[in-house]
């Protein structure tokens, strides 16, 4: 299952294609929404917005217009809730989603509380985190396993 965005549809595809199951899109699978921010890079967003990118980056606030991290998860959850029921015993289900949303749903997945999200290292591109479910609920067992952290983040990256 992928975001529809592109940037990890095409990711998801070409795992389907590899394993020969098929793509199943999801648009709450997509990356936060940054409302006046969405398109901008860092220093854009700085100059005009210079008091609320800062709080954002302590984790104190959100993008103007935009969704906060508790609205991201909420969407996210619901498109796992979905699929979790339809798996068998011992299946996995794989997500293609983005940075802001995997971390979103990892957080609110294992209980974290949403004002300590920001602990959870970023993904790199091409990572990917494993959660586990057992009796006693949801553990993250792997996080930002790959490539990603090893090339460092995008440039330009807000």
């Amino acid at each position: 299952m992928s975001s529809d965005l592109s940037r990890a549809r095409d990711t998801a595809q070409a795992v389907c294609e590899h394993v020969g199951l098929p793509l199943h899109l999801d648009a709450r699978l997509r990356e936060t929404h940054f409302g006046e921010w969405q398109g901008m890079t860092g220093p854009e967003i700085v100059q005009r917005w210079p008091e609320e990118y800062a709080a954002w980056q302590r984790w104190q606030g959100f993008a103007v217009g935009g969704e906060s991290p508790s609205q991201v998860a909420v969407r996210a959850r619901a498109s796992l809730e979905e699929w979790l029921p339809q798996l068998a015993e011992g299946d996995a289900l794989l997500l293609v989603t983005h940075g802001g949303t995997a971390r979103a749903l990892v957080g609110t997945m294992t209980g974290l509380p949403a004002q300590d999200w920001w602990r959870l290292a970023p993904l790199g591109n091409t990572c990917w985190s494993t959660l586990v479910e057992d009796h006693r609920g949801w553990r993250l067992e792997r996080h930002n396993t790959g490539l990603g952290p090893l090339l460092g983040p995008p440039t330009g990256a807000a």
